[in-house]
């Protein structure tokens, strides 16, 4: 049975330079156009099948927001059909439908009136939602005075406990903190088992892959991909980091031999002299990184090496990752000293490490060296994005060392989904298993 069904849809908005026009276009005696128009989607065709988890992604943009908004009934499409089969519960926007003059309770009785739900039905639930909520006294008071995660907690407890037929979730958990975030998908998780059919934005390729039956991809306005989970997150990767194909193929020689050859590319690619920094010209340079340092020495490009792939973004599990980084020196620096570190999105540190917590002592630089350092690794995280800080510091008894230049989140790399991975979670801890003793029982 199909619980959605999206056929040909497409939606326009008018967008107006500012008030102003859209008045004189409304009043004009020969109806001028003031407006241009915006094609939010274009021509989306979907089947949602009832019980299916379905996990949509794409680029700001794409339309996202907008299906789902047309789903959950809030917008008209301009052309093409729809039909819903069900009962819809929707978490959109922040805020949507909820009156900040009422009280989390008077916003929740309110939410089942709209849904049809009679009063009476609401008070019996009401316990439940209270206690998944868990806001406390706050639950009484008026929804203006509630911070964005007290919101999203009195949203969501709503929206689940109104026995939907589809539940749609549009990115506001994002808002919510870690524990809720947790109870939340554990909730999510038992909804699907109950056959509830699901929709849910994100841009979270990880929560696509773990609780999505099935994903699609929008690219402004455009249908892109639908399909497997794994499949269409590649084809998100595509979007955003181009295809990740080989510049340059190593030949099949001894890994001995390899390594040298690697090297030696490395160091033809980034031990060239050039003027300014060249990161932001690699694949995965996140344009966002955030970067501070005493200036005696500089960052001025870096390269991830997979495999036979320059210039990696999606990186496989359980492969090996070099890290290759470039740096001039614009003072003497008796010790120096580099780092790098992993993190998630949410900023977790998976592994950090520099030369001095390792034991590795380095020569003195001269003003005007320039170095091309690498840092070796196999990773063995789980499939998911992360990015890299990479850092040159200079020895001065600490751990940490006296900072020259760090770039935090420099480069956003994307380890790929493995379905014969032997373990779940963030880490591969590789441990053993062993049996000490396996007695069988006598039986009298």
């Amino acid at each position: 049975m199909i619980a959605i069904s999206v056929k040909n849809v497409s939606k326009k908005f008018r967008l107006f330079t500012s008030p102003k026009d859209r008045l004189l276009e409304t009043f004009h005696p020969f109806r001028k156009r003031y407006h241009r128009e915006f094609l939010a989607l274009n021509g989306i065709s979907i089947d949602v099948p009832k019980g299916r988890t379905i996990g949509i992604i794409g680029r700001n943009g794409s339309g996202k927001s907008t299906l789902l908004q047309i789903i959950a009934g809030i917008l008209r499409p301009t052309e093409g059909s729809l039909s819903v089969n069900g009962r819809v519960s929707a978490l959109l926007e922040l805020g949507a439908g909820f009156n900040p003059e009422f009280t989390g309770r008077d916003n929740v009785l309110l939410n089942g009136a709209i849904l049809g739900i009679p009063r009476g039905e609401m008070i019996e639930r009401m316990t439940n939602i209270e206690a998944f909520a868990d806001i406390g006294e706050f639950f009484d008071q008026p929804v203006k005075t509630y911070s964005s995660g007290m919101f999203v907690r009195v949203a969501f407890a709503a929206a689940i406990h109104v026995d939907p037929d589809i539940l749609i979730v549009d990115e506001a958990l994002a808002v919510g903190d870690a524990k809720f975030q947790h109870k939340c998908y554990q909730h999510l998780s038992t909804l699907r088992e109950r056959g509830i059919t699901i929709l849910f934005v994100t841009h979270s390729t990880a929560l696509v892959t773990t609780y999505a039956q099935q994903a699609v991809l929008l690219d402004h306005g455009e249908l892109i991909a639908i399909g497997e989970p794994g499949f269409v997150v590649d084809k998100y990767h595509e979007l955003l980091f181009g295809r990740n194909g080989s510049e340059q193929s190593l030949r099949s020689i001894t890994e001995k031999e390899k390594i040298k050859s690697v090297n030696c590319e490395a160091l033809d690619m980034l031990g060239k002299p050039s003027e300014g920094d060249l990161c932001s010209a690699r694949r995965s340079y996140n344009k966002t990184e955030t970067r501070f340092g005493n200036g005696e020495a500089k960052i001025v490009d870096y390269a991830l090496q997979c495999d036979d792939l320059w210039d990696a973004v999606d990186v496989p599990f359980r492969s090996k990752l070099n890290i290759y980084v470039k740096a001039v020196f614009f003072s003497d620096v008796s010790e120096p000293a580099a780092g790098f570190c992993i993190k998630t999105v949410e900023g977790i540190y998976v592994y950090a490490t520099n030369t001095i917590i390792m034991g590795r002592k380095l020569s003195p630089a001269s003003s005007g060296d320039v170095w091309v350092f690498k840092f070796s690794f196999t990773l063995t995280v789980g499939p998911g994005d992360y990015f890299l800080d990479l850092a040159i510091l200079e020895v001065d008894g600490t751990r940490g060392g006296c900072v020259l230049d760090v770039r935090r989140s420099i480069a956003h790399c994307v380890v790929s989904l493995e379905r014969d991975r032997p373990f779940d979670g963030l880490v591969d801890l590789d441990p053993s298993f062993e049996v000490l003793e396996a007695q069988s029982r006598v039986r009298p």
